[in-house]
Order: structure tokens, then C-alpha cells, then sequence
């Protein structure tokens, strides 16, 4: 159940429109319950818990931070590895892609 409940509360938060899959990403890899991991990642992006759900001020914290945005356009827009390179950097994670990719 330990996904499903994760994916679930990334919905509810908006997923890549917000920060619900930041969110369910730092609760995963980092054990954390959910109010302890959206505190984790507003203190990590800069922002208050209350604005990761907000899509406005959201994207343009993951466009900032090159973090990914759902509707990447533009060249300066980062995809793929890139934006999960820079999440790893960002929320001081271990991700298995970005670190294989990077040895």
C-alpha cells in the first residue's frame, strides 16, 4: 500500500503542476511522513508548505530551479535527466538514474 498511498497524496498536491512529485519523492527515499517531507522540500526550494500546492507559484520555483515543468518548451526548458539531475542537487537526493548517469 506504501505506493499507492504515496502516488495518491502526490495527486492530491497536483503532481508536476505543484510539488506532489517532489513531495512523494522525498517521502520514499527519505522514509519521511508526508508533513515532515512537504516541509523538507518548501525549506529545500524556498517557498512555504502552503504554496507547494499552488501551480502559478510552483512552476515557476521548478522553472527557476530547473527542476522540470510539466509542459517543458523552449530550449531553455530542462528535460529528462537534466531536470532530474537537478532535483537530485536541489532536494539532496540519491537518484539511482541520475547517479549511474553521472559515473
Amino acid at each position: 500500500m506504501g505506493m499507492a498511498i504515496s502516488h495518491a497524496m502526490a495527486s492530491g498536491m497536483g503532481g508536476m503542476r505543484a510539488a506532489g512529485d517532489l513531495v512523494a519523492r522525498v517521502q520514499m527515499s527519505k522514509g519521511m511522513k508526508i508533513n515532515e517531507a512537504k516541509a523538507y522540500v518548501a525549506d529545500k526550494i524556498g517557498v512555504a508548505v502552503s504554496e507547494l500546492t499552488d501551480p502559478i507559484i510552483m512552476s515557476e520555483v521548478r522553472e527557476d530551479l530547473k527542476i522540470g515543468t510539466l509542459h517543458p518548451v523552449g530550449s531553455r526548458s530542462v528535460k529528462f535527466m537534466e531536470a532530474k539531475k537537478n532535483m537530485a542537487k536541489v532536494l539532496d537526493l540519491e537518484i539511482n538514474c541520475v547517479n549511474k548517469l553521472m559515473s
